[in-house]
């Protein structure tokens, strides 16, 4: 049984970790080499090419998305458990 802060953790914390690891890395294949998270430079030490979304903002994201996942695990264990409530089964008849 979910209810409204489960199904919120788990769109929030899936939605930035999505963002940061599947959407920002397609724009990093889009956007072309290089594809690694340091500059790429040349004999003279310049750099001559860097990556179109900075690894820090892409890191960044995903740790959002655990952080979120590691509030909701906090809640989770400071909640108590509901018991199930056995007035409410259904009664069958035997042969």
């Amino acid at each position: 049984m979910t209810d409204i802060i489960d199904k919120a953790a788990m769109a929030l914390s899936g939605g930035l970790m999505l963002l940061g690891i599947v959407g920002l890395g397609i724009v990093e294949i889009l956007a072309g080499p290089p594809y690694g998270a340091a500059p790429v430079t040349n004999d003279a030490g310049e750099i001559v090419a860097t990556p179109m979304v900075d690894p820090t903002l892409r890191t960044g994201l995903v740790l959002a998305g655990l952080v979120v996942l590691g509030l909701y695990a906090a809640y989770k264990l400071a909640t108590p458990v509901e018991e199930a409530d056995t007035a409410k089964g259904a009664e069958t008849m035997a042969d």
